[in-house]
């Protein structure tokens, strides 16, 4: 029996919190929306969240600025990335991260995911291996959290540099430690789809002064770094703040005023998120056709989107079950597209960097489907928009 078709948006985010909202209003009656437009000892909404999420990641240092994108971009220059270097990352992830490498000069070294949608660990030990690169760029794409201990392993033994995209794993663990915290950097970003929402903005952390006293003067500090909230000692800025440029990257004190609420239900969403996902989860693991990838028991991820694989499909049945669950309400995205369709895009669509040759990473993302669970879903939405996909896709 058919079910009935699912209404919902797979756009549409939570209201901002009310305390946010005052918080908001406050600044924006104060006229000084500039982070460091302070008066005589007060503190500022972004230094106070820096403050905080410092705290909460637990991590002496952190750096809030314009957007995720920026956070890599700074933690790039700030290791020492010059124009012409190599710089690896997954071939699975989306257009800001090799965007980011190429901003900064650098050259994207694509390395293979697995079928789990991880980073493919023996080929990214191939390719520290031969030399190329001094830096690994991990990005957690969609959430999913590669063998975490192995990687850091591979980058010692090489003396490889690791900076985290977080984009997709704020508050998510591996082996109890949260993600961000395994290399030199943990890049944060808070756009809209993302587990916190300033409609773009970032956070840079780290447990390196000296790599965070680079990156506070490229942020755009005018030499007020001792206004930041989580920040190295004064020490620590006396080469930095005479040779590091200027990029004006700050966060504005109204971004910060609507995230510092939000940091407190963080915890709360990411189990909300959770259920959110295991509805679907379970819902889908009732149709042949499909495969989800599997977690390890290692692995705390945070469910806001969800993705899946047609264990049959070609190129015309993939858009077909696209299509047949659009029928049903329900938006999914493919990875299989030869352009860049909504928020996917794939290496063979970044014509500014070299074209590279990425078999399994190509044959994984011809038949991957991906979909946002936002937490304006109810459980029970979770569950029909399931139904829909396995319904969907036994019609095919």
């Amino acid at each position: 029996m058919a079910h009935p078709r699912f209404e919902g948006s797979f756009t549409q985010q939570e209201p901002i919190p009310d305390e946010a909202i005052a918080a908001a209003t406050r600044v924006l009656q104060s006229g000084r929306l500039h982070r460091y437009n302070l008066g005589p000892g007060e503190e500022g909404e972004v230094a106070a969240l820096e403050r905080e999420y410092a705290q909460w990641q637990g991590v002496p240092y952190c750096l809030a600025l314009t957007s995720g994108g920026q956070a890599i971009q700074i933690a790039l220059r700030a290791v020492g990335v010059e124009p012409g270097d190599h710089v690896l990352t997954n071939a699975f992830t989306l257009a800001p991260v090799p965007g980011a490498i190429h901003a900064v000069g650098g050259k994207p070294l694509l390395v293979e995911i697995d079928d789990n949608l991880c980073l493919d660990l023996d080929d990214f030990e191939t390719k520290a291996a031969s030399g190329r690169a001094k830096v690994m760029l991990v990005s957690h794409m969609r959430g999913h959290l590669c063998d975490m201990e192995r990687l850091v392993q591979i980058c010692e033994h090489h003396n490889i540099q690791l900076i985290e995209d977080c984009a997709h794993t704020m508050a998510a663990r591996w082996a109890g430690k949260r993600s961000g915290n395994f290399g030199i950097a943990g890049c944060f970003s808070t756009q809209t789809y993302k587990h916190m929402n300033s409609g773009e903005g970032g956070l840079l952390t780290s447990h390196d002064p000296d790599f965070m006293a680079r990156a506070t003067i490229m942020s755009g500090s005018y030499m007020l770094f001792e206004r930041h909230g989580a920040g190295p000692a004064l020490e620590h800025f006396d080469r930095p703040r005479f040779e590091q440029p200027n990029n004006s990257a700050r966060m504005d004190a109204l971004r910060a005023a609507i995230l510092r609420p939000q940091l407190g239900a963080l915890e709360a969403n990411a189990e909300r998120w959770n259920q959110r996902y295991a509805a679907v989860e379970d819902a889908l693991r009732a149709a042949s056709r499909l495969r989800l990838p599997s977690r390890p028991n290692q692995e705390y991820f945070v469910g806001s989107s969800i993705q899946f694989s047609l264990t049959d499909g070609d190129e015309a049945r993939c858009q077909q079950l696209v299509g047949l669950c659009a029928e049903r309400g329900v938006e999914l995205k493919w990875f299989g597209h030869k352009e860049p369709h909504g928020f996917t895009s794939s290496h063979r669509s970044w014509h500014y960097m070299q074209a590279q040759e990425l078999p399994r990473t190509d044959a994984i993302l011809a038949r991957l489907f991906d979909m946002r669970l936002p937490l304006t879903f109810s459980v029970a939405d979770c569950r029909h928009i399931g139904q829909l996909i396995v319904e969907a896709a036994e019609a095919l």
